[in-house]
């Protein structure tokens, strides 16, 4: 952010202000740590600071320090309008459309509250009067830390902040591993780890713990799993039906379709999940080197996100968004098989 931009952020906040904190919808480690963590930190300048998402998310974040205090916007939808409407500012954390907020969309783009953007996917849209937006962050999480520095309150983070930075941070890079890993990732990582956050235990919580019936999907989803050689491409589909015979719950499928990217020799990775409900396919794309998979999905698939990792969805059903899948890989062939 600009030197300008923080004093006058610094300004606004150097007295209490009513103030919301929004991820997008179907938030991830990412989102739910950036807000929790920005939660915690306006609650120390005594600001009357709230989380509001979109609608709810999976179990395995639950334990996050700070969670009982989030409101759903779905399951809350009259108290959260009221303090949207009121808010003097709101913060829009881990994403920069507004249509990515779901039902919240209309409410957020008519209030009349100052905005600030804190995020780190491609092709912001201009709606916040203060951006922080760096798309070679590894996370929101790791800009939500340098917000805090850049305001002069590292002084501030606390084991309970510590925490769920780490969060974000662990689950955007998956574990430390993906390209937007840098030295100063680790760094502030090794920071977070001084000021309380227990790396091992957090991981415990994110990734160690699964019921019978996730394992079973897991199988399920594995048995679906195809490869289209010439492409170096493999994806995986889940149906409706599927879902509903493994109970399954919100974020029992988060990182499946990295057992497809894993494969030898395979660049680009997908996984389709059939949603009766919203009457939608959602679309998760993984990719290793240059290919972009934010384009192929802002192309063909009404979404976005990274160069290596975006989502999508599909007014189609599941057979034919998998066959238009298959339909525009050979235009890729080329960018696939030069990796």
């Amino acid at each position: 952010m600009k030197k300008e931009d923080i004093t006058n952020i610094k300004q606004l906040l150097s007295s209490p202000k009513k103030i919301v904190i929004v991820p997008h919808k179907n938030p991830d480690g990412d989102a739910i740590g950036s807000t929790l963590a920005l939660y915690h930190y306006l609650k120390k300048g005594n600001h009357n600071a709230k989380v509001i998402t979109p609608n709810d998310y999976p179990t395995f974040l639950k334990w996050i320090p700070g969670n009982d205090s989030i409101s759903i916007y779905d399951y809350q939808t009259k108290s959260c309008n009221i303090d949207i409407e009121s808010a003097d500012i709101i913060f829009t954390l881990d994403f920069n459309a507004f249509h990515r907020t779901g039902n919240m969309e209309k409410p957020l783009s008519e209030s009349k509250a100052l905005k600030i953007m804190i995020d780190h996917h491609q092709a912001p849209d201009n709606y916040a009067t203060y951006m922080y937006s760096d798309v070679g962050m590894s996370s929101t999480c790791e800009m939500v830390y340098n917000f805090i520095d850049m305001l002069g309150d590292t002084d501030l983070i606390d084991a309970d902040i510590a925490t769920c930075i780490y969060v974000g941070i662990m689950t955007d890079t998956g574990s430390f591993r993906f390209r937007s890993t840098t030295n100063k990732t680790h760094e502030i990582t090794a920071k977070l780890i001084e000021k309380g956050a227990d790396n091992s235990q957090i991981h415990n919580n994110i990734y160690d713990t699964n019921s019978y019936e996730r394992l079973q999907l897991l199988g399920c989803a594995l048995s679906n799993l195809k490869v289209i050689s010439e492409s170096r491409t493999a994806y995986i589909s889940l149906s409706q039906e599927e879902l509903n015979r493994f109970n399954y719950k919100k974020g029992d499928t988060e990182g499946v379709v990295n057992y497809a990217l894993s494969l030898d020799n395979i660049v680009l990775a997908a996984i389709f999940i059939e949603d009766k409900q919203e009457g939608i396919i959602k679309i998760s794309l993984r990719s290793k080197g240059n290919f972009s998979v934010n384009e192929m999905s802002r192309a063909h698939f009404n979404g976005g996100g990274h160069t290596n990792a975006a989502g999508g969805r599909s007014d189609l059903s599941l057979t034919e968004t998998i066959e238009k899948f298959i339909d525009i890989l050979p235009s890729y062939n080329d960018a696939l098989n030069n990796e």
